[in-house]
């Protein structure tokens, strides 16, 4: 008399328990605590320039000239948004031993060194070794491209580049294609790289106080993983829909298998 209720039980559970909720789907919610907590601003700190990074590095004078033998033949397309390719073949690309070559300068370390203190450092070596403040040297450095690289759950997987000084977790997801269903929203990883190694954040990208995160906001070469929700492992739906379809398919399986047993 209760087996009946007892299997209903039971597969009621299931498809409960198999479904994804709407709550593990939605970004930046507004948690319970949200409004009485204190949302402080973050800093986020500058990029220091690893090796295999490239640079676009555009050097300007007054008369143009004075300059034409320091800038690579193409540059002038590539800061203005070429592609990924020109920034490849005519930009500056940091060396293992963290130099770049400049024509006529040779070899320039700047591992380590942020954009700004790059164009600092070439401003000073083209003043003090070939022009005076006459010249009115100006000097424009860039990363050609924000890249980063995003696998697991998403729509697009890979390596991808954004022509843009800054980019958070939010544009890199919209970016490649947002998180498939299965995904996991509340612990994605980010594996970020330094100069002397590297380190793994976590983020919950369905809580609103995720802005205050020091990975919300990349940094060139970080790795972005989401990894599967239980749901997709068990493989019995994302959807109540879907649930409902793998317990009906079962029930009919179990009821085939048991009529060939009786006979």
């Amino acid at each position: 008399m209760n087996n009946p209720k007892i299997y209903l039980l039971f597969l009621l559970s299931i498809l409960v328990t198999s479904c994804i909720p709407k709550k593990d789907l939605v970004y930046l919610q507004d948690k319970k605590d949200s409004s009485t907590a204190v949302i402080n601003p973050v800093t986020q700190k500058p990029y220091h320039l690893q090796s295999n990074d490239i640079l676009v590095i555009t050097i300007k004078a007054i008369d143009p000239k004075f300059v034409e033998i320091f800038n690579i033949s193409g540059n002038q397309n590539t800061t203005m948004g070429g592609t990924e390719q020109s920034s490849y073949y005519n930009g500056y690309t940091i060396d293992d031993h963290g130099n770049i070559r400049i024509p006529i300068l040779g070899e320039v370390n700047v591992l380590g060194f942020t954009v700004e203190e790059v164009r600092i450092k070439v401003e000073k070596m083209l003043h003090e070794q070939y022009f005076k403040s006459e010249a009115g040297i100006y000097v424009i450095v860039k990363l050609a491209g924000f890249r980063y690289t995003i696998n697991g759950e998403i729509g697009n997987t890979g390596t991808r580049v954004l022509y843009q000084e800054k980019v958070n977790i939010m544009e890199a997801i919209a970016n490649s294609g947002d998180i498939a269903i299965t995904g996991d929203r509340k612990d994605v990883k980010v594996i970020r790289k330094y100069p002397q190694g590297s380190e793994t954040f976590t983020i919950d990208l369905t809580d609103s106080k995720a802005v205050n995160s020091p990975c919300f906001n990349l940094q060139p070469n970080d790795y972005i993983y989401i990894k599967p929700l239980k749901q997709k492992t068990w493989g019995t739906g994302k959807t109540g829909i879907e649930s409902l379809g793998t317990i009906i398919t079962l029930l009919s399986l179990a009821t085939t298998t048991f009529l060939l047993l009786k006979k």
